[in-house]
């Protein structure tokens, strides 16, 4: 494992090409820190790639082509080694390819390249998706960056085609027993798109944001003149801390899928918010963090 770094004037990141994870993201004057330092007293990760599935399966399977295969939450990309195959000034390129052993649980031959690319304060991260099978190929997609943050004053401002999104959102909520989406849906209360934090609202895991409710997510520190703002196309996006631990940081994951409903049936093809692609197609994502 070893730390890639890129730099500007105003901010550099370091990136792990274990999972292809983005470590760290500072200001040049200030060398302040904003990404959380993976401290194992609370998530022993920062910014884990979520492929080839996000969340967690129903009963931790799925079938395929008639075959019952098992997958950990999350997928296995965030675990694995990728190459570094471009390096320039601003921008660094990862890939990653099936193996042996990601075969037995993931029947499919698949390129994933994750890039990354400074533009004044602003880090673009990339995901690239190629099927290489002769048939169709099933899969998700999602990031889970951790920003450092005080979720006893701290605020997240929704915005959605740069206007604060309306005053109440709606959120799935999780069946904490299996990992699983349960029936329940929540009002999220903003005031003028404005969510304060506080510990309590992660006390049944992650918020889960459907349909397109807003499009970037502004981190507002109380005691910090700089802000995080996270803008991306995704479908849906999830924000979480681990339940009470009271934890020094905040993800907002943008995610091309999630975790299967209570009760689902465990066919990988028919999964909600699942992507597919055909003999020789790509698919493209992409999100960026922007210290402002």
């Amino acid at each position: 494992m070893s730390l890639h770094v890129l730099k500007n004037n105003e901010i550099a990141i370091k990136v792990n090409d274990h999972g292809a994870e983005l470590r760290s993201l500072t200001k040049i004057d200030s060398g302040k820190e904003f990404m959380f330092q993976a401290d194992p007293k609370y998530w022993g990760r920062t910014s884990p790639v979520l492929f080839p599935i996000v969340g967690g399966l129903w009963e931790n399977k799925y079938v395929y082509d008639g075959v019952t295969y098992e997958l950990p939450k999350h997928g296995f990309a965030r675990d694995m080694d990728f190459n570094l195959v471009k390096e320039t000034s601003d921008e660094l390129l990862f890939e990653l390819k099936d193996t042996e052993e990601t075969l037995k649980g993931y029947p499919f031959k698949f390129t994933l390249q994750i890039g990354y690319k400074l533009e004044g304060s602003k880090v673009t991260v990339s995901y690239n998706v190629k099927n290489d099978n002769d048939g169709t190929f099933y899969f998700s997609i999602g990031a889970h960056p951790a920003f450092t943050c005080n979720l006893n004053t701290d605020e997240l401002l929704f915005e959605k085609n740069g206007a604060a999104v309306k005053d109440t959102l709606k959120s799935s909520v999780i069946d904490m027993s299996s990992g699983c989406l349960s029936e329940k849906v929540i009002d999220v209360k903003t005031t003028g798109g404005v969510l304060t934090l506080e510990p309590k609202l992660f006390d049944e895991d992650a918020l889960i944001f459907e349909d397109r409710q807003a499009d970037s997510v502004m981190i507002v520190r109380k005691d910090d003149a700089d802000k995080v703002k996270v803008s991306f196309d995704a479908p849906l996006f999830g924000v979480w801390s681990p339940d009470k631990k009271n934890a020094p940081f905040v993800c907002i994951e943008p995610w091309n899928g999630r975790c299967d409903r209570v009760g689902y049936g465990h066919a990988l093809e028919n999964r909600e918010h699942g992507n597919r692609l055909e003999k020789g197609e790509s698919f493209n994502t992409a999100f960026s963090i922007e210290i402002l």
